[in-house]
């Protein structure tokens, strides 16, 4: 009986214990449930432009941005698309076009070289050869634009990165100087994401190899990630290999409860092959510059540029690209720090300095081209979280200062290849110097109106001197100094309402306006396309006004569209006067740019996706006349209601996405895409366009959860199409006989324009995860 009575009793003793154990558990999660519920109950009754308050002790955004105002991620009063890396991390994604382009209001081409690209937000870049202009371009923050309104994106690896930021519209209020058309901001992949290694090698058709690897963790009080990749290729056309290398890493620290640091720093060299830019006919003839190795056999179609003999003035020689060895070796170093500090939980004060060192070395042309352009880039501002007459609000104020030490050196290419640089052409010393302040309000009105304003004011100064040299057969060299002292004060207001009519969506007006003053090199080159005097150029401005609407239905729908509107004065528009000839810059005094930008992203069914993106851009001239002349002959023409060459009317992505949401194969998927472009004009005069495509894109990949390891492949331009992949805009000519513009067919002969782009390409790579 003892025995029986004891084992009852235990018995007794564990069903009592486990349930005590079961009402333990269920307070713990009720008492959870309650926390959550009423943090969400708070982040709905807070204002929108307030950040929410991370857990205590998580490495989170607390670490990363504090409570100050960010620069380009979570923007209020404006039209921001932010993609995630879902949408790039199954894929090789070979160069930052394979990113940007998901965002409406954004067409990509061609740079100079073959990993260099041309981002344009509302036709912002679309003129431009190279790099990006009239957007001001961040990583993690931190300023990669130098302050002569230069950025590159082939210095980037997509490998490295998280999300990128893509803020549309005039933006310098906000970015101050060369914000026309916005900014772009790309986050790398943070520590608590990568936990670890990650190792990754790409490969692909036309010897495509990239090695890469990231190392990445995160503590209480510390995160850093640190990224690495070589990439080479031989690329599709002619004399277009290219190979380069990178670092990237970012790392944040909290000093204390109130004091937090960042570190960035960016390292890329790169040498690029690139081929000559053709005619239309020169591309349609060889649109890959095949059969071009010497100059004097080569095949019908090939490009060539013409260099002196003796690399200073008489005899000129044709050489192909092969011949001349065009190339370009750059190499940029970017670092940065960034210190908070908060004044109460209210009040944070932020100063970030960055400096930025690109260093070029580039035998591109029959002119090739050396410098050194160092800057230096300093903000300090505070922003306070607090109420105005019983509303929500958040002010900021802050000032900046950046500067540029300008040194580059142009010359007359001799026939001795990539080393064949002969007598100086043109020498630029000088410097640019910017300083303002920007102030910003956001007032949360009511629960579900918000209204923002801003101002900023900036006096830019220019101080350079171009020494030309010329030299005539049997006579002394000549040398014109052009100086060009300039300074530009410009003001930039902006106001936004963001209206949260429903929960599923949201309504906004805004106003804003941006300024961007010459580059430097654009004031020593005349309209024939040699080295002298264009120093009288003004800086251009503009006024847009966006109206639009966001619909977000759960996870399954989310849906965006915007109207644009904006007045150009003073536009700075260049254009190609030849292959062996600098392209030229000049004011237009007034232009209109307007559009419509959509944007979809649509879950129908588990595991399924649809993104699409479509902008529609009508630019054009509402006041600019040019002249023409040949010989003795000279004409002007009014370009009053022509489109602005350049600019694509219409750009379209969609992409349909499958993902096996669950079972064995879950992580198997792919998706197929579809990218659209419109055919635009290429001269101010409106007669030679280049034709519009369609690409086609495949992509397999398994990602499965939990694995260490990922696989992907891809099919670029799956049909093979040929097509333009960037054009630059080209001077319009006069017939000395009639007085009349030259026709298309005399365009069409005209060089240093046409890049083809990337035929059918496969790629594959593997991710490993330690």
């Amino acid at each position: 009986m003892k025995v029986i009575y004891s084992a009852v009793a235990v018995s007794a003793i564990v069903l009592s214990s486990a349930a005590s154990a079961q009402d333990t558990r269920r307070a713990d999660l009720l008492r959870q449930r309650a926390e959550i519920d009423a943090q969400l109950a708070a982040l709905d009754e807070a204002p929108a432009s307030a950040p929410a308050k991370p857990v205590e002790g998580s490495p989170g955004d607390v670490i990363v941005t504090g409570r100050a105002l960010s620069l380009t991620t979570q923007v209020s009063g404006q039209t921001v698309t932010t993609i995630g890396d879902d949408a790039f991390r199954n894929t090789p994604a070979t160069t930052i076009a394979d990113i940007v382009r998901l965002s409406p209001g954004v067409t990509v081409i061609q740079g100079n070289g073959p990993r260099d690209v041309g981002v344009s937000i509302r036709g912002s870049n679309a003129r431009n050869g190279f790099g990006a202009r009239n957007i001001q371009v961040f990583e993690d923050d931190f300023p990669v634009t130098q302050p002569d309104g230069l950025a590159r994106f082939d210095l980037t690896d997509p490998h490295a990165y998280g999300a990128v930021d893509v803020v549309r519209g005039p933006s310098s209020a906000r970015y101050g100087n060369y914000a026309l058309g916005g900014a772009v901001n790309f986050r790398t992949r943070r520590g608590r994401d990568i936990d670890g290694i990650e190792l990754g090698v790409d490969g692909g058709s036309y010897g495509y190899v990239n090695l890469f690897g990231t190392i990445g963790h995160a503590g209480p009080r510390y995160e850093y990630a640190a990224f690495g990749s070589f990439v080479r290729g031989d690329g599709a056309t002619g004399h277009t290999g290219y190979q380069t290398g990178t670092i990237n890493a970012y790392g944040t620290y909290a000093l204390g409860d109130h004091d937090r640091v960042a570190v960035k720093v960016i390292y890329n060299e790169g040498e690029f092959r690139l081929a000559v830019r053709s005619s239309y006919n020169q591309y349609l003839a060889n649109p890959y510059q095949q059969g071009c190795a010497v100059a004097a056999t080569a095949a019908a179609g090939c490009g060539t540029i013409s260099v002196f003999v003796n690399g200073t003035n008489g005899t000129r020689i044709a050489q192909t690209a092969d011949e001349g060895d065009l190339a370009r070796n750059d190499r940029r170093t970017i670092v940065g720090t960034r210190y908070e500090h908060d004044f109460g939980s209210d009040t944070t004060w932020r100063t970030q300095a960055t400096f930025d060192s690109r260093v070029v070395n580039q035998p591109t042309s029959a002119t090739p081209f050396k410098g050194t352009l160092d800057s230096y880039n300093i903000t300090s501002d505070v922003t306070n979280h607090g109420r105005i007459a019983g509303m929500d609000a958040t002010s900021f104020v802050g000032l900046f200062y950046n500067y540029l030490d300008n040194q580059s050196f142009s010359f007359n290419k001799t026939p001795a290849g990539r080393n064949g640089f002969g007598a100086l052409t043109q020498t630029v010393f000088g410097d640019i110097r910017n300083l303002g302040v920007r102030a910003r309000e956001e007032l949360q009105i009511t629960p579900k109106l918000q209204l923002i304003a801003g101002i900023g004011a900036e006096y830019s100064q220019i101080k350079m001197r171009q020494t030309a040299y010329t030299y005539p057969v049997g006579a002394n060299p000549v040398l014109a100094l052009v100086p060009a002292n300039r300074d530009f004060w410009n003001v930039a207001p902006e106001t936004a309402v963001f209206w949260q009519t429903t929960e599923a969506v949201r309504l906004h007006a805004r106003i804003g306006t941006g300024y961007g003053i010459p580059q430097n090199g654009q004031l020593f080159v005349t309209s024939a396309g040699v080295a002298g005097n264009n120093s009288d150029l003004n800086a251009q401005t503009n006024v847009g006004v966006d109206v639009g609407a966001e619909i977000a239905i759960g996870d399954t729908l989310k849906a965006e569209v915007t109207g644009y509107y904006e007045w150009y004065r003073n536009e700075l528009v260049s254009q190609s006067a030849g292959v062996n000839l600098l392209a030229y810059t000049s004011n237009v005094p007034r232009s209109i740019h307007r559009g419509v930008e959509v944007g979809l992203a649509w879950r129908p069914l588990p595991g399924t996706k649809l993104e699409a993106s479509y902008s529609y851009n009508d630019h054009y001239y509402t006041d600019f006349s040019e002249r023409l002349t040949a010989g003795a002959t000279s004409a002007v023409f009014s370009r009053d209601g022509n489109a602005i060459p350049g600019v694509i009317p219409t750009f379209v992505n969609a992409r349909a996405v499958y993902d096996q949401p669950s079972g064995p194969l879950r992580g198997l998927g792919g998706f197929v895409e579809v990218t659209y472009r419109d055919r635009y004009f290429i001269d101010n005069g409106n007669l030679l366009a280049m034709p519009a495509y369609t690409l086609t894109n495949l992509n397999l990949h398994y990602d499965p959860p939990g694995r260490r390891f990922s696989l992907y492949a891809s099919v670029q331009n799956l049909f093979d199409v040929t097509y333009v992949g960037s054009a630059s805009v080209i001077a319009n000519s006069l017939d000395p006989a009639t007085g009349l513009q030259n026709p298309a067919s005399v365009l069409s002969n005209v060089t240093g324009s046409i890049y083809a782009g990337q035929p059918r390409t496969v790629y594959a790579g593997v991710k490993a995860k330690f």
